[in-house]
């Protein structure tokens, strides 16, 4: 097998829901002081499914933009990682298989563990394009994060989907080998298979995302990684925004550096544009900061980032990626900015309507109504069977 075959991510693509509720509405609903909501945890808006939209819907319509430019030949993997499926059994990605069209010779998982779950995709992927360079790996991360209304968590709720072609002399990122991993049993945020929501300890999630910074940069140092100077910026989880100047700040202190406010806003303020208005969309999140930085204006061939990837319960990693000569070429800057910018704003009375909607358990026929602006939709529930179709 090559030993010097540069891996990594070769294009990247990801798709959101039809609705959206910003914060200035939820404030006038709750009576929270809107500061709070978009300098407190720097949050704006936040992607709303529709009816017939799920971790499917958004997964294919993620996917399907990167399957129509490369095809689906050397594609032999499918991973999908999502911490909210829709089967206790079957692989959700089964369902985006066969909405995209590819061919039977895939094999095709679903991955969980929390947020971090992209992240372990991400790395499954590298090891079976090494083995075999001349395959693709479709990693896609899919999530639709929901709290009890009414909630301290439910500020932060988002839903979206990041599809990732991995493959070997990638266009976009190479990662870099070393990794920095770190886990501790630590409740600080779970769903239990009763409930439809999550519940979270606020104090508890910080403290343990922070140790967890901690504990993978140490373990990345220790494994031979790049020092602190040579990163031109970072991107991590963002469960929302300003946790991850939270995270930075700690990084640095780690590293006995100075948190200069104005370094740390340089090295993270690219990475908040998506994330701060979709919300949180748990495994997509990272991925969804990645594009953020790509598209921005800065040019960032050859440079360095550094990449945090946590899950609660919890799973960290901390790794590098370098970014490709060209690497601007296969941007998709002007699709992700509209499917956030197509989003209908809803009032509270929608939203909360949608959020307490369950699909019905009774095992007969239920149709749903056609509401996505996606391309791909869940046309109904049958003899408890989802049912999706093309838009």
């Amino acid at each position: 097998m090559p030993t010097d075959l540069a891996l990594g991510i070769h294009d990247l693509s990801f798709s959101t829901t039809s609705l959206a509720l910003s914060h200035d509405e939820l404030s006038r609903h709750n009576g929270t002081d809107l500061a709070k909501y978009h300098r407190g945890i720097g949050q704006r808006a936040m992607s709303v499914p529709t009816a017939d939209e799920d971790i499917v819907t958004m997964a294919a319509a993620a996917a399907a933009p990167i399957v129509r430019r490369h095809g689906a030949d050397r594609i032999r993997t499918l991973v999908l990682a999502t911490e909210t499926s829709v089967d206790q059994s079957k692989a959700a990605g089964i369902y985006v298989h066969k909405l995209l069209g590819l061919h039977p010779h895939v094999r095709v998982v679903e991955v969980k563990q929390a947020c971090y779950g992209a992240t372990a995709g991400l790395q499954f992927a590298t090891a079976l394009v090494h083995r075999d360079p001349d395959q693709q790996v479709l990693v896609i991360a899919s999530d639709v994060s929901r709290y009890d209304l009414d909630s301290p968590g439910e500020a932060t709720q988002g839903a979206a989907a990041t599809a990732l072609l991995v493959s070997a002399d990638p266009a976009l990122v190479e990662l870099d080998r070393p990794s920095g991993l770190f886990t501790t049993d630590v409740m600080d945020f779970w769903r239990p298979n009763y409930r439809s929501t999550a519940l979270v300890n606020g104090k508890e999630s910080v403290a343990a995302y922070l140790e967890a910074v901690e504990g993978a940069w140490r373990d990345y140092s220790a494994q031979g990684g790049l020092p602190l100077e040579e990163f031109r910026a970072f991107c991590y989880h963002q469960p929302y925004t300003r946790m991850a100047f939270k995270a930075h700040r700690q990084l640095l202190e780690t590293c006995g550096v100075p948190a200069d406010e104005a370094a740390v806003e340089r090295a993270l303020a690219a990475t908040t544009a998506y994330n701060e208005t979709v919300g949180n969309s748990y495994t997509a999140s990272l991925y969804l900061a990645l594009a953020a930085l790509l598209e921005s204006e800065h040019d960032l061939t050859g440079q360095a980032l550094g990449l945090f990837s946590y899950g609660s319960g919890s799973v960290a990693e901390f790794f590098a990626g370098r970014v490709r000569p060209g690497y601007q070429e296969h941007l998709r800057r002007d699709a992700h900015r509209e499917a956030v910018d197509r989003r209908r704003a809803i009032d509270y009375g929608t939203y909360r309507e949608l959020h307490e909607r369950t699909l019905p358990t009774d095992g007969g026929r239920h149709d749903l109504p056609h509401q996505t602006q996606g391309p791909f939709r869940l046309a109904g529930v049958r003899d408890h069977q989802r049912v999706y179709e093309a838009a």
